[in-house]
């Protein structure tokens, strides 16, 4: 395996992981996620429920090799998601340092994303 897929397998298995772990208290609705998600945040138990399943599934398709046009459309529902998230927090809450962590996120979709680009540009 050469290093661009190398590269790839890291960045997208890492992202996937963190993306599945976020969800999964969603998907159980958790009473940490039911109180982030509906008591702070306000939206209602069946979004919660609903973008923890579009996670998991989002993440399990970026991780299938192939599915070429499915994965483009994983990857812009997992970036909506993570826009999604960090606008809500910050509306919400304003700006603080804490959220920097989401960077991690970010920076792991950018990586997998440009990285599938590069494994799929001679396809």
């Amino acid at each position: 395996m050469n290093r661009t897929k190398t590269l790839y397998w890291i960045f997208t298995v890492l992202f996937s992981a963190a993306m599945i772990f976020t969800a999964v208290p969603d998907v159980l609705l958790s009473a940490d996620a039911v109180t982030f998600m509906k008591d702070h945040l306000g939206f209602p138990n069946y979004f919660t429920f609903f973008i923890g399943v579009a996670k998991i599934l989002g993440s399990i398709v970026i991780l299938i090799p192939g599915l070429k046009t499915l994965k483009e459309w994983a990857y812009a529902g997992l970036v909506f998601d993570l826009v999604g998230a960090i606008y809500s927090v910050i509306s919400v809450d304003g700006f603080q340092p804490q959220m920097l962590i989401m960077l991690i996120w970010v920076v792991l979709f950018v990586l997998s994303y440009i990285y599938y680009r590069k494994t799929t540009a001679n396809e």
